[in-house]
């Protein structure tokens, strides 16, 4: 446990300082590590995920337990790691606590004996610390101070359930190709290996208990993926109809455009700026036995990767800040500035500009975030459509919402979605 209490803590840190995306951060550690068991990378992915999920909570109750700053970071982090083991973990507190202490020893012998006495205190005091912690609102939250500042400015009273269901679990849903097999049949097939799923809209399953891909029945021969419901609407949305020019602009990792095929045979056109990412996109289909056009390029920037040849269905799932999903990534909760935000907008109004120009008269574009905040969403769509008079909104149907917002809750993440046609 020790080691896998120093690789999380490692993790963590390049996260919070030098501002590194959490899986790919992840991703590198792994590489390392080829001799660990899968158990031992479980648990690097929880305790990293876990300690940034709950670091405003953690990093609260450890400037209480601390008389003055620690000097070895490495040592910080470590403690972060084992609090959140101690306070949300399964694992046995003595195992933990010890385990802590020999890698503090080997990190930094000197501090060992602190380590010990850090975590022996936070046992005998649990409860009074972790009230303490929620007397001030990151503590109580663990999100940043302008995101929760934002989430009450804009959701009044929702916020608080907003920002808990931020801090849970994410489910894990599957999107079933229709080209091989239908929800219902994949359904059985799931009970059949005493897999409890439940149908969630638009025609999702969603399992009560995550498991690995591997043990999905025909995962490998493209049945089914691994896909928020609230994403699985793009596709319906999106109103797509056989031999259609159709056009995914920000498509990686490719689930919306691999979607899109499962409903309907059309001339595919999937874009992305990273030709890394545009790879991703190329697996998936290639897994679930589909075909498209893969273009790497700019959707801001049509001139340098555009044939001139107009689109009937343009599905723009811009870059976002991610609000909605920020229990799937709990490093965007410390990532992201409020200034963010604003430049995100800037960049999606570009992005939607752009491709309204490919779309033909009749056509439809779809524009889709995984973010909560209304300046990415309705605030996006009432500039655009002030300035471009050929442009209509559509009214979308969205469980308990006509206006395109999905606020996340157990049955999916958080989406907003505008359906604008072109006027003849």
């Amino acid at each position: 446990m020790q080691y896998v209490q120093i690789a999380a803590s490692i993790v963590v840190r390049q996260v919070l300082e030098k501002g590194r995306n959490l899986n790919q951060v992840l991703e590198e550690s792994q590489r390392g590590k080829a001799d660990w068991m899968a158990s031992q990378r479980a648990a690097l992915q929880d305790l990293s995920y876990g300690t940034l999920r709950f670091y405003g909570q953690l990093q609260s109750i450890l400037n209480t337990l601390l008389h003055k700053p620690l000097k070895d970071e490495r040592v910080r982090y470590l403690l972060l790691t084992a609090l959140y083991q101690l306070q949300y973990g399964k694992s046995a507190q003595y195992a933990v606590v010890d385990h802590a202490v020999r890698a503090a020893q080997s990190l930094n012998p000197k501090t060992s004996g602190l380590v010990n006495a850090i975590l022996r205190n936070f046992l005998r005091d649990q409860v009074m610390l972790v009230g303490r912690a929620a007397q001030h609102p990151e503590g109580k939250y663990s999100y940043s101070q302008w995101w929760i500042d934002e989430m009450y400015m804009q959701y009044g009273e929702r916020s608080t359930a907003l920002l808990e269901v931020g801090n849970q679990h994410p489910p894990m849903t599957l999107r079933v190709n229709q080209r091989k097999c239908s929800s219902i049949e994949y359904g059985k097939l799931l009970a059949q290996q005493e897999l409890a799923s439940v149908a969630v809209e638009p025609d999702a399953l969603r399992l009560k208990k995550p498991v690995s891909v591997d043990k999905l029945s025909g995962f490998f021969d493209g049945m089914v993926s691994v896909q928020d419901a609230g994403a699985q609407y793009a596709a319906h949305l999106l109103d797509v109809h056989d031999g259609m020019r159709v056009l995914d602009a920000c498509a990686a990792p490719g689930g919306k455009t691999a979607h899109i095929l499962e409903l309907a045979t059309v001339e595919m056109f999937a874009l992305d700026k990273d030709a890394t990412r545009i790879k991703r996109v190329a697996e998936n289909l290639q897994r679930l036995g589909l075909a498209a056009t893969l273009e790497v390029g700019d959707a801001a920037d049509p001139e340098k990767w555009w044939d001139g040849k107009v689109f009937q269905r343009i599905l723009a799932d811009v870059p976002c800040s991610a609000s909605g999903v920020v229990r799937r990534h709990p490093d965007i909760k410390w990532l992201r500035r409020r200034k963010d935000i604003d430049q995100f907008a800037g960049q999606q109004l570009a992005i939607l500009s752009a491709l309204w120009q490919l779309l033909e008269q009749d056509g439809k574009l779809l524009y889709a975030t995984c973010s909560i905040f209304q300046q990415e969403n309705e605030d996006v769509i009432k500039v655009f459509l002030e300035r471009q008079s050929d442009a209509c909104r559509l009214q979308v149907m969205l469980p308990d919402d006509k206006e395109g917002k999905l606020l996340p809750n157990d049955e999916h993440d958080g989406f907003f979605y505008a359906l604008l046609q072109k006027k003849a």
